[in-house]
């Protein structure tokens, strides 16, 4: 087994006025040629939009991306004419593949919006760009791995496809709760809030840790905790 352990504290973050941006990987401004990525996984922003801001029209090509909602809501509109709102309990997926065009912006008038964004290499390039997003109700992960996100062609019922053989599960684990997780590929665990004990490594809000060259590891939730486990191939 092999082990890497990323603490909240020493993300990269850029604080732009009306967004706050902790990078778990290289990205933007921050770069570190030891955080590049975790096998598949190329990105992961912790990012909080202010009242009434929000990203521009921007492109995206091949890439899988995934946006999971934390607090309030963010309204989407895209060049297939996708025009939603992304609200807490539910996850966004797109298939950037040939090219697209996006913008995301928080239309409250007092609230902030907490989002993580997933960016996931794609297992084919220039694929038909794809865009999906599901409510997912919380009963389905209490104490129980709830998979959000599965590879298009092994599609696990009730997820939404990407074009990668990653999973994404969560978790919500009662205190004292104790879970094992199966491993598809390797694993990068990301704690959104609460504290565990993964494979004896204790980790709090927002600390996160991969580890491969295992089947299984053991989750001993020491309080009530929200965890993301991001499945995705080494290479």
């Amino acid at each position: 087994m092999k082990k890497i352990i990323h603490k909240s504290a020493t993300r990269g973050f850029a604080n732009h006025g009306w967004l706050k941006s902790h990078h778990t990987f290289s990205f933007a401004s921050y770069q570190n040629l030891e955080r590049m990525n975790f096998g598949m996984l190329r990105v992961l922003n912790d990012d909080v939009v202010q009242p009434k801001m929000g990203f521009g029209t921007h492109p995206h090509k091949n890439m899988e991306i995934i946006s999971i909602p934390i607090s309030g809501a963010l309204s989407h509109k895209d060049s297939m004419e996708n025009k939603r709102s992304i609200e807490v309990g539910e996850v966004q997926v797109m298939s950037a593949g040939t090219g697209i065009t996006h913008s995301e912006f928080n239309d409250s008038k007092m609230a902030a919006v907490n989002f993580l964004q997933l960016w996931v290499i794609p297992e084919t390039e220039n694929v038909t760009p794809y865009y999906n997003q599901k409510m997912f109700e919380a009963a389905g992960r209490k104490n129980k791995f709830q998979v959000l996100v599965s590879p298009k062609n092994k599609q696990i019922e009730g997820s939404l496809p990407i074009n990668q053989q990653g999973y994404i599960s969560m978790i919500d684990l009662d205190k004292e709760f104790k879970a094992t997780y199966e491993l598809k590929n390797g694993a990068y665990f990301f704690l959104i809030d609460g504290e565990v004990s993964i494979d004896n490594e204790l980790l709090e809000k927002r600390d996160a840790i991969g580890i491969t060259g295992t089947n299984q590891v053991s989750i001993n939730a020491t309080k009530q905790s929200k965890l993301l486990v991001i499945d995705v191939p080494m290479s």
